[in-house]
């Protein structure tokens, strides 16, 4: 009997620390929601657009779409066409900060940016996750997900600037540990800037974005 009851408790106590550690891997754990409202969502768009043709807000769900045709940002910018969220007011130079939002990519959107963390040297960004063929890049570097299209996925991206690492994570899953590019500022977009190779229509949406910064 007492071996039973030994057992049995060894059982519950595996069941308890295994619940503890896959509770303690939320790459949330440890961080403080920013308070975020409309005034944190600068729209991004072509120059010659209004805006409702490109974006709309609907249920919580942030819907941003563009054409290849598109102008850009501004005009005689070399850039190509975008429709994303800037995130305002939360620019960074140190510290701990994270980004999470619910992201959605329609199938036939390809060759298309829809999440930066922006602000690197040489490079403009530190983070840019990359549309192609269905799958999610790192840049164009290497793949972070396999088979995106017509479903939702959560997105968490830890950038620690002072040791200059990140943490990529989909559906909490931790995917890729990339180092950091530099820069002195950077903030967090998301939303859809065409790159190389781009469709004649590119569409992303979200839901639940947050940013976060690392308790101290």
């Amino acid at each position: 009997m007492g071996a039973i009851i030994h057992h049995a408790l060894a059982v519950y106590l595996y069941l308890l620390l295994h619940q503890t550690v896959c509770w303690s891997l939320d790459p949330t754990d440890g961080f403080i929601e920013l308070p975020l409202n409309a005034s944190n969502f600068n729209i991004q768009k072509p120059y010659d657009t209004p805006l409702d043709q490109r974006y709309s807000f609907e249920d919580g769900i942030h819907k941003l779409w563009v054409f290849f045709t598109d102008k850009p940002l501004y005009q005689n910018s070399p850039t190509k066409p975008r429709t994303e969220i800037r995130i305002r007011g939360y620019d960074y130079s140190s510290g701990v900060w994270q980004f999470e939002g619910y992201g959605y990519v329609p199938n036939g959107t390809s060759g298309v940016c829809i999440t930066q963390v922006f602000g690197a040297s040489p490079r403009a960004q530190t983070v840019a996750l990359n549309v192609h063929n269905g799958s999610l890049w790192y840049y164009w570097d290497s793949i972070v997900i396999p088979n995106i299209y017509d479903k939702w996925f959560r997105l968490n991206i830890i950038h620690d600037v002072d040791a200059a690492q990140l943490q990529i994570f989909i559906d909490g899953d931790l995917t890729l540990e990339p180092a950091g590019q530099g820069g002195t500022s950077h903030y967090f977009k998301c939303g859809v800037y065409a790159q190389r190779d781009d469709t004649y229509y590119m569409e992303s949406r979200w839901r639940g974005i947050k940013v976060l910064k690392k308790s101290e």
